[in-house]
């Protein structure tokens, strides 16, 4: 894409996995790129191997130092970062408050230093990676699924409000991925995630053909459309179709809990 030659691009959580493909993407097209992510080491190593610039710390502060690095402008803001503790309403409120900061919050406060500059100029862009969680849910994971919800929501504003002004915004939705992440998720990710999970350069592939075409939902498992589609028609059919499924959750881990169980005992 000759129109990211040059440009600045920001990617928060681009020390691994899905941050790290967009990074690598973006490097090949000519733009600039400022690495963003919690672990220094990991940063700086992405950085090293496309010529960026690592930038590491907190998302959710990452704008000013981010826009010096770039000599002033960031042209595109890739929101990757993220968090996906296990629970639901039992998980405590420190967890849920990571959850809210890191999977909304980081993307609001991003947007409020970049915006008015975006509007200036007449040009911006806007990444959300949102996962599939975000239009459907994901079992085992309530802080999750709702924050998810919420990036989708903001990033649908952000899209409506300001589309006729220059600023393109994409919501990218995968559903399971092979990165670190995936790996935490533990029985949950194995059943509903793991045997259709891409490689993280997919998701960079799809993000991409929506930026040359100008769309905003980004879905790298095509077969997402067709549950969200479900979801929206029959939401009685849908919620009871994955209630069956945390239904087998639930036994794969009791079955795994009496193994468990047995085992300790037979030391």
């Amino acid at each position: 894409m000759e129109s990211l030659r040059d440009t600045g691009v920001v990617v928060t959580g681009g020390g691994g996995g899905i941050g790290a493909a967009l990074a690598r993407r973006f490097a090949a097209e000519g733009a600039r790129v400022v690495i963003n992510d919690l672990n220094a080491a990991k940063a700086e190593a992405v950085a090293k191997e496309i010529g960026g610039i690592a930038v590491p710390g907190d998302a959710s502060a990452v704008v000013p130092a981010a826009r010096e690095a770039l000599g002033g402008t960031i042209d595109t803001f890739c929101a990757n970062a993220g968090v996906a503790p296990h629970g639901g309403p039992e998980a405590t409120e420190e967890l849920w408050e990571s959850a809210w900061d890191v999977n909304v919050m980081a993307h609001v406060r991003a947007a409020r230093e970049l915006v008015p500059h975006w509007l200036e100029q007449g040009s911006g862009r806007f990444v959300a990676t949102v996962s599939a969680a975000g239009i459907l849910t994901m079992l085992g994971s309530a802080p999750y699924s709702v924050t998810k919800h919420a990036a989708l929501a903001f990033a649908e504003w952000l899209s409506v409000t300001y589309r006729h002004r220059g600023i393109d915004v994409h919501a990218v939705c995968p559903q399971g991925v092979r990165t670190d992440m995936l790996d935490s998720t533990g029985p949950a990710g194995d059943l509903v995630l793991a045997e259709s999970a891409i490689e993280p350069e997919a998701v960079a592939d799809a993000l991409f053909d929506a930026m040359e075409k100008r769309r905003f939902l980004v879905l790298p498992h095509p077969e997402t459309a067709g549950y969200y589609t479900a979801r929206a028609g029959d939401p009685d059919h849908w919620l009871a179709g994955m209630n069956k499924m945390q239904r087998k959750l639930e036994a794969l881990l009791e079955q795994a809990g009496s193994q468990e169980r047995g085992e300790g005992a037979a030391r």
